[in-house]
């Protein structure tokens, strides 16, 4: 008797500490999803809120649905991927190529976006030309994200190519292990590597293993229908409305413009040139209620930090205002760095208020960044174009195409403002927000001591 109660009791707790599948998404109101956390997925921004291109489309689904989101975060790949083939979740959302989908047998989402498989090295650059050079390189690669397929390939092809396989590794992991010396290349996703680039300015590109790989959701083989069905409709309407092409701007959309020379740049100049600054771009936060590492990144792109800085157009100072704008803002000496940051960061506010009021952020803050550099009429006559080519004129996404126009003429009919060099305005915008994006890592946020008074303290959300 007693041996057949502990048998039933040993039974019991089997079968309790054994996963069951979640429940259908229209029953629990609830989404499970499995990500990994990174910067091309899922991660904490600044202020500690949860943010991220996989985190953005995946909260639109659930949104349209009346969902919540429950997020997973294994450690590993293989914890990812047992726990969906254990039906443990609905979906994994974690910047996988369709080829490591097929792998596992599992059920492929449409289409997010499409990347490159790519080699990614160290400096000094090796010349690859053939697979013959890349048989010369210590590569590493994952095990299970169908990379190892495309290397695989590739061997027969070229039978001495060799790698090292890694169980477990996420790309941040990847990039880090190159860029500490322990491989001469890895194999990455190139969307991977253009988010964590800013941070690795010694690493390049160096070999496209695979070209236009499709980037995919995985879900299990036993999926309900109308879990799928509304997937797929879903894809449907935010690649019609637009929605997939703005969250698509957000994170990516900006990143190849630096070169390594900026990024280098900004790194040493942090430690030589910031710290004299640091004071007033907190001071400037504090009145302004904009992050002070945004308000760094636009000094740097304007002067490098540098107070006395002066272009041939007359613009002056760490910020590079115009002697009107100096007059507006109450400056009185634009080669005065702690007036010239105050001034820039108020000027900053100014445009953004013009801007009409149902243009939501980050693209608020962006286009006001468009105007810091060309004006708020230029601006305005770039929209205008937008509208007239049935693009959204509140988008940044769709005006950073239409600001290059405004050098080229043929629009006279709906333009105010005339010529203007529109591109400048482009790469001014995407090289502040790569700095930005440099910034809000290495540096740490400003806490005003009058942390009670929530209007000042307001941050704005721009990742």
């Amino acid at each position: 008797m007693i041996r057949a109660l502990y048998l039933s009791w040993l039974i019991l707790i089997i079968l309790q500490g054994c996963s069951r599948p979640v429940p259908d998404p229209d029953t629990s109101k609830e989404l499970v999803v499995i990500t990994r956390y990174g910067p091309s997925t899922f991660y904490l921004d600044a202020e500690g809120n949860p943010t991220g291109f996989t985190h953005d489309v995946v909260e639109a689904f659930a949104e349209r649905n009346n969902w919540k989101v429950k997020w997973q975060e294994p450690e590993s790949y293989s914890e990812i991927f047992d726990a969906l083939q254990n039906d443990e979740a609905h979906i994994v959302a974690a910047s996988l190529i369709a080829a490591s989908v097929d792998e596992h047998r599992l059920l492929p989402s449409p289409h997010l976006f499409e990347t490159r498989v790519v080699i990614v090295t160290r400096q000094p650059i090796p010349k690859i030309n053939n697979l013959a050079d890349l048989a010369k390189l210590d590569i590493a690669v994952t095990e299970g994200i169908g990379h190892l397929s495309l290397l695989e390939a590739a061997q027969r092809k070229y039978p001495k190519l060799k790698w090292t396989t890694l169980q477990d590794v996420f790309p941040e992991g990847l990039l880090a292990k190159l860029d500490e010396g322990q491989f001469d290349a890895v194999v990455v996703n190139e969307q991977d590597f253009d988010l964590a680039r800013i941070h690795y300015p010694s690493l390049r590109i160096a070999y496209a293993l695979a070209k236009d790989e499709p980037v995919v959701w995985a879900l299990p083989q036993a999926s309900s229908p109308s879990l799928v069905s509304k997937l797929n409709r879903f894809f449907i309407e935010i690649r019609r409305d637009g929605t997939l092409k703005q969250i698509y701007e957000r994170y990516y959309g900006h990143v190849k413009r630096l070169e390594q020379a900026d990024a280098e740049g900004i790194m040493k100049r942090r430690i030589s040139v910031l710290p004299d600054y640091r004071k007033y771009f907190h001071a400037a936060q504090e009145q302004t209620a904009i992050d002070w590492r945004l308000l760094g990144a636009i000094g740097y792109q304007e002067s490098k930090w540098d107070p006395y800085a002066t272009s041939p157009t007359g613009v002056r100072g760490l910020m590079m205002l115009t002697s009107d704008t100096a007059d507006r803002m109450g400056i009185s000496n634009r080669l005065d760095a702690e007036q010239s940051i105050m001034g820039g960061a108020k000027y900053l506010v100014l445009l953004k208020d013009t801007l009409p009021d149902r243009i939501t952020e980050p693209d608020r803050t962006w286009l006001a960044l468009a105007a810091y550099n060309q004006g708020i009429g230029h601006l305005e006559d770039a929209r205008r174009i937008a509208q007239a080519k049935g693009l959204n004129p509140d988008s940044w996404a769709d005006v950073k195409q239409t600001l290059p126009l405004l050098a080229r003429g043929g629009f006279e009919n709906v333009t105010k403002y005339g010529y203007a060099r529109g591109g400048e305005a482009v790469i001014f915008v995407e090289s502040i927000r790569n700095y930005y994006d440099m910034l809000l890592k290495l540096e740490k946020p400003h806490k005003p001591y009058f942390s009670d008074n929530k209007k000042r303290r307001q941050k704005l959300a721009l990742n």
